[in-house]
């Protein structure tokens, strides 16, 4: 079986009418969106990029200013980590850059005020890049540091820039091999949070194969070595129309005790906290009832 080519180009129209369909299948309505400052105030959103990555628009004090707006009490900025064999100013900050990211936080963290701002960094997993990418960062004082995998095999399977690329490859094979990598990454890659979890979905693309046992695997992977994962609810507006994990897979981490913090992976400062109510819906009814907090790389819940 062959993936079909996903479709660029999918209207806004289009968009939010699966969006609708969806969240009505999943039981959420339009009242559950309406989140409430108290109900932010338990929340964190700690997957925020800057302009430095190159596909994120606005000023760093904006995002702060939305998450104060929303009622949030702490966000974290996670831009990506630069790729060290991968020039492309359209996806990651330049290597020369990263001193000047991590000020930048740091900057924030002064001028923001009433609210606290975490250092954070989203670094790929590449199986044989791992100890370079560390030495990269040697000497950072990272709050947390996510992991991701946003390529399988040097594919980078979630650029939505290369939507031929899915031409002829197997949907299933594709699962198998992203998920045989999100588990390496949890082993040996050295992170504190795992992002966007089952990001394979992103282009809407779906395995015939059991995905059920993959879940269960990936989360008994993140249980063994305590790494914790996000609700990204950046699916929402990506094909997919759903958030990342989906239920099932958040549910099977529940059954694990893998800890779950939250990130909207805003590129723009409107997205800070966007579809936070579909996040807190989908922690009750895994039965969730705390979030990861993190400060110099060590994990603190807290009761929301």
């Amino acid at each position: 079986m062959t993936a079909k080519r996903p479709a660029a180009g999918v209207g806004h129209q289009v968009t939010r009418v699966r969006r609708g369909l969806r969240r009505r299948r999943l039981g959420w309505t339009r009242r559950a969106r309406e989140l409430t400052p108290s109900q932010f105030g338990k929340l964190v959103d700690y997957h925020i990029h800057t302009k430095l990555c190159g596909h994120a628009v606005g000023e760093p004090m904006d995002y702060v200013r939305a998450a104060v707006k929303r009622g949030l009490p702490e966000i974290g900025f996670a831009d990506h980590m630069p790729l060290l064999r991968i020039r492309d100013e359209h996806l990651t900050m330049e290597p020369e850059e990263l001193p000047r990211y991590v000020s930048l936080v740091n900057e924030l963290r002064d001028q923001a005020g009433g609210i606290t701002v975490r250092l954070g960094i989203e670094m790929d997993y590449f199986p044989d890049q791992t100890d370079e990418i560390w030495a990269a960062a040697d000497g950072i004082e990272f709050d947390y540091v996510y992991g991701a995998v946003h390529y399988i095999d040097g594919w980078g399977f979630g650029d939505s820039r290369r939507l031929s690329s899915y031409h002829g490859r197997d949907p299933d094979e594709t699962y198998e091999r992203y998920f045989e990598l999100f588990c390496k990454a949890v082993r040996e890659g050295g992170f504190d949070i795992m992002a966007h979890p089952d990001l394979v979905k992103k282009h809407g693309i779906v395995s015939s194969v059991p995905i059920d046992d993959m879940y269960e695997t990936a989360a008994r992977t993140l249980r063994d070595a305590g790494v914790a994962i996000e609700i990204n609810t950046s699916g929402l507006r990506k094909r997919t129309v759903e958030v990342y994990p989906s239920l099932p897979f958040l549910k099977a981490c529940a059954r694990h005790g893998v800890a779950v913090t939250l990130g909207s992976d805003a590129h723009a400062p409107q997205q800070v906290g966007m579809d936070f109510d579909i996040a807190l819906r989908m922690l009750e009814k895994a039965g969730i009832r705390e979030i990861a907090t993190f400060e110099r790389r060590e994990r603190t819940m807290r009761g929301i």
